[in-house]
């Protein structure tokens, strides 16, 4: 099963992402703490699309699908902007204070640190950034819920 989604350029889009996210938690049957941790990536990864990939005035869309394979949900994003590799930014360095820390960076750190595989490929003037999350406890992976068990692993 793959659902999809389109969404403008525009931080309001953000509303739309999350009620995607959930309605694709209920329909794949996966647990509160894997939606909880899809909705942050996902946020992030968008939200960088929206805030960089296209000049402020400019209208775009925003493609997002999601399907279950092998035991893993695996997003793909593809937009039309600015190309960037997030694959190949620097690792953040978490080590220093807030204040020592350069803006940025930790959105792309929690989406490694989250999923299981972080890809991206630039095809025909496209974005298209694949991110898979292995699934525990779910009963569409074939796994019996444990209840109280943390089930966001890597």
């Amino acid at each position: 099963m793959e659902k999809s989604i389109i969404l403008a350029n525009d931080i309001s889009e953000i509303n739309k992402l999350s009620q995607f996210i959930d309605e694709i938690g209920e329909e794949f049957s996966l647990t509160p703490d894997i939606i909880f941790n899809l909705n942050l990536v996902l946020e992030e990864a968008v939200v960088n699309v929206i805030n960089y990939a296209y000049p402020k005035e400019e209208h775009q869309s925003i493609f997002l699908s999601a399907k279950l394979q092998n035991g893993s949900i695996v997003f793909v994003l593809t937009d039309t902007g600015k190309e960037f590799d997030p694959t190949m930014a620097p690792e953040a360095d978490i080590t220093l204070s807030a204040e020592d820390r350069p803006i940025g960076g930790l959105g792309i750190f929690l989406i490694r640190q989250i999923m299981n595989q972080v890809k991206y490929e630039r095809i025909e003037g496209k974005n298209v950034l694949t991110l898979e999350k292995k699934l525990y406890n779910t009963k569409q992976a074939g796994y019996t819920q444990v209840p109280g068990l943390l089930c966001i692993y890597k």
